[in-house]
């Protein structure tokens, strides 16, 4: 096990800076204000999670390597790796254990290969026009982190002098930032990743419970050394976009959405839900969208589960309103199974799925359609109003000559739509599918259920 340093003197000379900068502040009012430079690279970017574990028959770093070339065909952007670091043994869920109970920030999986095939899997994904961010598991650690003997005062205790799990996850210890020389250690082992292995963020787990003023100080210390990227896990605490994270869940889109599907909530909500955002969130923070993701398809269920007949109308939405569009492991192929969290559970592929040519060309829209770029880069949404509001949803983006409109059914039975075109798509447009349409002062049109039509111009 490599021992960790305490600080390097840059970056603590930073966190010097940061921590009496950021005193005990309370969360700024909404709207608030990010000053967050987005790397270049993202302004269009589509994010991709890699489950390294299931992802191939071998579950090593050297075996996914082979399907960067369909990745790359596939169009994302953005590969999110789960935590690739080793496994706590004590306390282990499963046989395999959880990718979240971290032994050792500094060192890799066996399980997956070594630090030199990473390294080459990295240099390959770059090489090929991929950027890469890794998992940061920074609330909580294995039972049997080194730490937790060398300073177990970097920990929360009960009454008892016992350490704490957060919730019921007991293959894990809670850190506390209490102890500024964590803080240290933290960022350090972070810089380690951006700094030696050239990956380009992180997309970071649980962080509402870690001081802001940590993530800002962090965010000063890898910008230092190059543009990243930062992905909160999470939606309660907008202070964190301020100046650490790029980007959040879009945890209450993804559960409206669900709702939506099973006949609870409908189109009327989502609009009204796009209405609150318009007053919550500055246009620059970038919001992350997705049908799925390793928790979402492990505990809740598949795509085709959650979401039955919606699935290709729900996947329309998440890739054309504002925020960054995800796919995790599998969805581009079909994937309808639970994988299983704590052991080995390949994913079966398939080459001649329909779904991999419909995300292929919602990600060559993405790119195309500069309305639908991600934060200012692209153009805000604009709702449109129907005949059938409540199971008709509808908008416009526009950006640089750029305009898209969507058109979607979010109920079980055919409609027919009567709503005025916005002038600016008046004329020959083109459809998702690259075919030509005509649109008139007005769109009258039957949607069967759960359809959804884009009309760009």
């Amino acid at each position: 096990m490599r021992t960790m340093p305490l600080f390097r003197t840059g970056s603590f000379v930073i966190l010097l800076i940061t921590m009496f900068a950021c005193k005990s502040r309370q969360e700024n009012s909404i709207p608030f204000v990010s000053t967050v430079d987005h790397p270049e690279w993202s302004r269009k970017a589509v994010l991709y999670e890699v489950n390294i574990r299931q992802y191939t028959p071998e579950g090593t770093f050297r075996a996914f390597a082979t399907h960067l070339p369909r990745l790359r065909r596939l169009g994302v952007d953005i590969l999110w790796f789960m935590p690739l670091y080793p496994i706590g043994e004590e306390g282990r869920k499963g046989t395999l254990g959880s990718y979240y109970a971290v032994k050792d920030y500094l060192e890799v999986n066996p399980e997956f290969g070594t630090k030199a095939e990473l390294k080459a899997l990295i240099d390959t994904a770059h090489a090929m026009g991929f950027r890469v961010l890794f998992d940061w598991v920074a609330n909580h650690t294995a039972r049997d982190h080194s730490w937790a003997t060398e300073h177990p005062e970097w920990y929360e205790h009960d009454s008892l002098g016992h350490f704490v799990s957060p919730y019921d996850w007991t293959d894990v210890i809670q850190l506390n930032y209490r102890d500024h020389r964590l803080w240290r250690a933290m960022v350090d082992a972070m810089r380690y990743w951006v700094e030696d292995f050239g990956i380009d963020g992180y997309r970071c787990d649980y962080p509402g419970r870690i001081p802001v003023a940590f993530w800002d100080s962090a965010r000063q210390v890898l910008q230092g050394i190059r543009p990243v990227l930062l992905l909160a896990e999470d939606e309660a605490h907008t202070a964190l976009l301020e100046r650490a994270f790029d980007m959040n869940y879009a945890w209450e889109y993804l559960h409206l959405t669900e709702e939506i599907a099973r006949g609870e909530k409908n189109a009327s909500d989502l609009k009204a839900y796009f209405e609150r955002q318009k007053k919550q969130y500055p246009p620059s923070v970038y919001r992350l969208n997705c049908l799925t993701n390793h928790d979402e398809n492990s505990w809740n269920g598949t795509v085709f589960e959650r979401y039955g007949k919606g699935v290709r109308v729900f996947a329309l939405l998440a890739f054309t309103v504002p925020g960054m569009p995800l796919l995790y492991s599998g969805q581009e192929a079909g994937l309808d199974k639970r994988l299983k969290f704590f052991e080995k559970d390949t994913i079966i592929w398939s080459d001649t799925s329909v779904w991999t040519p419909f995300y292929r060309t919602l990600i060559r829209t993405k790119h195309e359609e500069e309305a639908l770029w991600n934060g200012t880069a692209g153009g805000r949404i604009t709702l449109l109003e129907t005949n059938r509001p409540e199971e008709i949803f509808s908008f416009m983006r526009e950006k640089n000559g750029s305009t898209v409109m969507v058109v979607t059914n979010l109920s079980d039975h055919p409609v027919t739509v009567s709503m005025y075109v916005p002038s600016s798509l008046k004329g020959i447009c083109r459809t998702l599918s690259g075919d030509q349409a005509t649109l008139s002062d007005s769109l009258h049109i039957t949607l069967q259920a759960w359809k959804g039509l884009l009309y760009r111009k």
